[in-house]
């Protein structure tokens, strides 16, 4: 968990989409400073195998900053400003829309991450019991969300987590596809399925670096390698305990998870808090995006851009307030737009603390604009507390939105679950436009 400020408080993504902007790449990757060696595990039931880097890098390289041509930098899109005027439409009090997904009287459960199974139907869930650090519980449903059956049986392990625990899929160049949970702070550690999460592997270090909400995403790359993103404040990277300038980081896999490269810087900023990058792939394929959570609350959120599959990116620049939030996770609508959800942070907003999302075009994130609405998705109790949510897309055009919150007054959180279709919120945004 990133610590958020007092006075201000209030997640990719990762979407591949079927953009626009697929010009040459610029500069070259940072080196790979670590290969990996294998090791067995054995979970429940089951083994799988997990690797671990030995050597460690002793300057962290820094990914090249590029210039794309068909995206705007900081002085050529709209000056951020504190709030939006795009409207707001509310399903905070639509409790039909809404499933349980884990709820414990007195137990605090947050940061769920999803994953949606290539059926179609199946939907993989970790979270912890704390705060960021905690045992990590594990879901499954097999109906699209619908239900869920409980906490399934883990490692013993999985109870030593001391961060936001993630689930990713992963795709090898071969075709084989694995599970991978993620749990960070110092070493980032991670526990491998290769029977699509029937059984799992204990954690284990993936290298000698930490990290904070690791992996915020992953990403599959044109050559078929894995490409993961995380951030830190300079306390866990090389466990100097020492707070400093937040870096956004990429590592990368060769082999499907099973081992990764050290870690290279690809945005940092001079005042800004830059963290938890949320990753987002252009219609085309061609550009990626990550969009970051801005943490001092003095800025808006943040956004940078690559055209080479992440060997360089630009300059990270303002978002604008309607995108500004924390843990940005987003996917595609059947008809080419985007939903993103994420934590309220905007400075000026009357959802502010909420679970909400956004609907526009990738466009709309390029050129800096306000995109077509935003959603009140849950309205949360806590000044800030809520929202690393995971989302799926099912194959009848259903999205389902999962995450914690502070949901009932003077309660701890708990795991909700929330389903709608583009077109329901498009009709409520033109009810909204006439007065409705």
């Amino acid at each position: 968990m990133t610590p958020s400020p007092l006075p201000l408080l209030l997640a990719g993504a990762l979407v591949l989409g079927a953009g626009a902007c697929a010009a040459p790449g610029i500069g070259a990757a940072g080196p790979r400073t670590g290969t990996g060696s294998a090791a067995a595990t054995d979970g429940p039931g089951a083994s799988a195998t997990v690797a671990s880097v030995a050597s460690v890098a002793p300057v962290t390289p820094v990914a090249p900053r590029a210039t794309i041509a068909c995206i705007p930098g900081a002085d050529d899109v709209p000056p951020p400003r504190p709030g939006y005027t795009i409207p707001i439409v509310d399903l905070a009090h639509e409790a039909i829309r809404r499933v349980v997904v884990d709820r414990v009287p007195g137990q605090y459960l947050g940061h769920p991450t999803t994953v949606l199974l290539e059926d179609g139907a199946t939907i993989l869930c970790v979270y912890p019991e704390g705060h960021g650090r905690g045992a990590i519980r594990y879901q499954r449903s097999t109906d699209g969300g619908l239900t869920w059956g409980g906490p399934l049986p883990v490692p013993e392990s999985w109870a030593t987590s001391q961060e936001v625990p993630t689930i990713h899929r992963l795709v090898d160049a071969d075709g084989t596809r694995r599970l991978i949970v993620f749990s960070g702070l110092y070493p980032i550690r991670m526990a491998v399925s290769e029977d699509d999460g029937d059984s799992w592997s204990d954690l284990e270090p993936i290298g000698d670096y930490g990290g904070i909400v690791a992996m915020g995403a992953v990403a599959r790359l044109a050559d078929g390698r894995s490409m993961a993103l995380f951030h830190d404040d300079g306390r866990f990277l090389r466990n100097a305990g020492k707070r400093g300038a937040f870096e956004v980081y990429k590592i990368i896999s060769d082999d499907g998870g099973l081992t990764w490269s050290q870690p290279t810087i690809i945005a940092t900023h001079a005042s800004a808090q830059l963290c938890e990058p949320g990753l987002i792939r252009s219609p085309d394929g061609g550009t990626l995006a990550v969009l970051l959570r801005e943490n001092s609350r003095q800025h808006n959120a943040h956004v940078i851009f690559s055209n080479d599959e992440g060997e360089s990116w630009t300059e990270p620049r303002p978002l604008p307030a309607a995108l500004t939030g924390d843990r940005h996770i987003g996917r595609y609508t059947p008809d080419g737009r985007l939903f993103l959800t994420f934590r309220d942070t905007t400075r000026e907003s009357e959802t502010q603390g909420d679970w909400v999302g956004w609907v526009g075009t990738w466009d709309v994130i390029v050129h800096g604009t306000e995109g077509e609405y935003r959603v009140r998705i849950m309205d949360n109790k806590h000044r800030w507390d809520c929202a690393y949510p995971g989302l799926e897309r099912l194959p009848d055009g259903t999205f389902v939105t999962t995450t914690y919150g502070h949901w009932d007054e003077g309660e701890e959180p708990w795991i909700a679950s929330v389903r709608f279709r583009i077109e329901e919120l498009d009709q409520r945004a033109a009810d909204l436009g006439r007065g409705g």
